[in-house]
């Protein structure tokens, strides 16, 4: 699978068909099972992992951006620089104080050196703002994140969390100024669709009609995050929750999803793979350059997502998924 990769345009990354989520490295997955987990997946041919300063700083009694930190510890120890596209996500509000923006230019680049030090590197690949901040001009923004990639901190950047509107505005400054632009997007997008009003962060963006026609005009790289939906339909297919069940997220928990579950459940049986390899098939068969973040576990975990990086559903399939269109 080494030779599989997805170009992320406007730049010279070419990434594996899935990413590797590492939220939980270094916290919920211990140091010594971060490492194995990045071993396979390199290994396999993975070769990005997507992380942030924010990544476990909810959690008591753990180390600050401790995600960041173990992945440039096994970077480092592995010598794997040359072969990674190296990435993280800045500009998070403070987690005690959500309201107040964090996107003024002495933010990011207190965010920007210190991703640079915890992941042992002097230029991050592609580096993302996690949060946007609407009474700040998109020209601003830009104009701040050229300067990194002036100064050689940063070679490319990408948005999270944006609005499509904003996500226009900034590619038109961009081109107006001769400047570099947004690389990718990074939003909440998987095959189980989620309710936007009964989300408990408000400021995350979740794909919809109009973001997704931006997609298809500009031929802009998404990375969903999210992408299995807390592992939702496997849970269903493994039998450990009911359709009903209060454990799931409440954004999730909706007829249109049991429908959605059922039509993945029967392509699986038909293409004789997982329902988890139809989950994030349908988001890198998009037509346009999608790359999953999957997150993972434990090996045979990890093992089953990175199969779909082999699976290439059609339209008709994804129609079919979404829609109940007939094959």
């Amino acid at each position: 699978m080494d030779n599989m990769r997805t170009k992320i345009p406007g730049t010279d990354l070419q990434s594996f068909p899935i990413a590797l989520g590492g939220a939980s490295l270094g916290s919920s997955i211990r140091r010594e099972d971060a490492f194995r987990l990045m071993d396979e997946f390199v290994d396999a041919g993975g070769n990005m992992v997507d992380t942030a300063q924010v990544y476990a700083n909810w959690l008591p009694d753990i180390e600050p951006s401790i995600s960041e930190r173990v992945i440039g510890q096994w970077m480092a120890e592995r010598g794997l620089r040359s072969r990674m596209i190296v990435t993280t996500k800045g500009a998070h509000p403070l987690l005690h104080s959500m309201d107040r923006s964090r996107m003024s230019e002495e933010d990011i680049r207190q965010d920007v050196d210190g991703s640079l030090q915890r992941l042992r590197v002097d230029e991050i690949d592609l580096y993302w703002l996690h949060r946007d901040d609407t009474d700040r001009t998109v020209g601003e923004i830009l104009e701040t994140m050229n300067r990194f990639v002036r100064e050689g901190k940063i070679r490319y950047f990408g948005c999270s969390n944006w609005s499509v509107e904003r996500i226009r505005d900034a590619a038109r400054y961009a081109a107006e100024h001769g400047l570099q632009g947004f690389a990718g997007n990074q939003m909440m997008w998987s095959l189980a669709s989620a309710d936007r009003s009964l989300f408990q962060d408000p400021s995350l963006v979740p794909m919809d009609e109009e973001m997704y026609r931006y997609h298809l005009e500009s031929g802009m790289a998404a990375l969903p995050y999210s992408s299995q939906a807390q592992g939702l339909f496997a849970k269903w297919e493994r039998g450990e929750y009911a359709k009903d069940d209060n454990r799931i997220s409440p954004q999730y928990r909706s007829p249109e999803n049991v429908g959605r579950f059922e039509r993945c459940l029967a392509l699986a049986s038909e293409l004789d793979v997982s329902v988890n390899r139809i989950v994030l098939a349908y988001l890198s068969s998009q037509p346009f350059p999608t790359v999953p973040i999957a997150g993972c576990r434990m090996s045979a975990q990890l093992r089953d997502s990175l199969s779909a990086a082999g699976l290439r559903l059609s339209k008709d399939q994804l129609a079919y998924l979404e829609r109940g269109i007939s094959l």
